[in-house]
């Protein structure tokens, strides 16, 4: 697991639920650190409130470990790329993999919001790169979206499928294009909630109230935001506007506020709503 954020945190306790040895990589121990306190301390609560056996939970803690070196990565057949979206970045990391990995190793890419395709022009073998985009929060989703490059190989695609499914969760295919299904709809519809909010025209449990009463949606905006994180949704938003020139992918001046406040959403115990504790997905 490359990444030990939010996105790669929730992947990885995904991926470990599942059975899967899983190691934990980003740039500092500090933050690989705080990536496996997420991991144990969600794998815990979810023992706690009934939703995975004792059993499970030891297992998945014990198949964890944490590096900061590349070269730790070496005997790993699935490796999951979930740091900074920036295409250049991303695509000089499986580059560098490249003399780490084997060749049968699959890379696989959890951003929506660039292409596939240029990440993959970075390593040597782009037939192995594939788009695994992970719905967040990635341990409570159901559903993973699939997108090949123009250069993935068909094995790669199959591969991908079988492993993804396996963790328990749903494939979507699609295009290699920005914001694959979910964030092309879900992202311009979250700010023209953040707009409402913003002109008084409801109140943030009022327009979660007409969200989930109204529309059927297992949960309100403004709840999904606050677990998603502010941070979160504020790249995302970004780097699809910056890519599409919508202005309706452009993140709300509300965004910023709460961003410069430290009103995350639940990791940071405030947000458009107050948490008694600060934590990933209120762990």
């Amino acid at each position: 697991m490359l990444g030990a954020g939010t996105m790669g945190s929730g992947i990885a306790i995904t991926v470990a639920r599942a059975g899967h040895e899983v190691i934990m990589r980003d740039v500092s121990e500090e933050r690989v650190q705080g990536g496996l306190d997420s991991v144990r301390r969600f794998l815990g609560k979810s023992v706690e409130r009934g939703k995975l056996s004792e059993e499970r939970r030891d297992r998945a803690v014990e198949g964890l470990s944490g590096v900061t070196e590349l070269e730790a990565l070496e005997s790993c057949d699935v490796v999951i790329e979930a740091i900074f979206e920036d295409e250049g970045l991303k695509a000089e990391t499986f580059g560098k993999l490249d003399g780490v990995c084997g060749p049968e190793t699959l890379f696989h890419t959890n951003t929506s919001t660039l292409s596939v395709t240029g990440i993959a022009s970075g390593s040597e073998h782009p037939e192995r790169v594939v788009g695994t985009h992970y719905c967040n929060p990635a341990p409570l989703m159901d559903l993973v979206e699939v997108a090949r490059g123009r250069l993935t190989s068909d094995e790669a695609h199959e591969k991908t499928l079988e492993f993804v499914e396996g963790l328990g969760k749903k494939a979507v295919l699609t295009k290699d294009t920005p914001g694959f299904i979910v964030n092309y709809f879900l992202i311009p519809f979250e700010n023209d909630c953040i707009r409402l909010l913003e002109t008084g025209m409801g109140t943030v449990e009022s327009i979660d109230k007409a969200v989930t009463l109204g529309l059927g949606y297992p949960m309100g905006t403004f709840t999904l935001l606050d677990i998603v994180g502010l941070d979160i949704h504020k790249a995302v938003a970004t780097a699809l506007y910056e890519r599409l020139r919508d202005p309706r992918f452009a993140p709300p001046p509300l965004v910023d506020d709460m961003i410069s406040a430290g009103h995350l959403g639940r990791k940071s115990g405030k947000g458009f709503y107050e948490y008694e504790a600060a934590g990933m997905m209120g762990t």
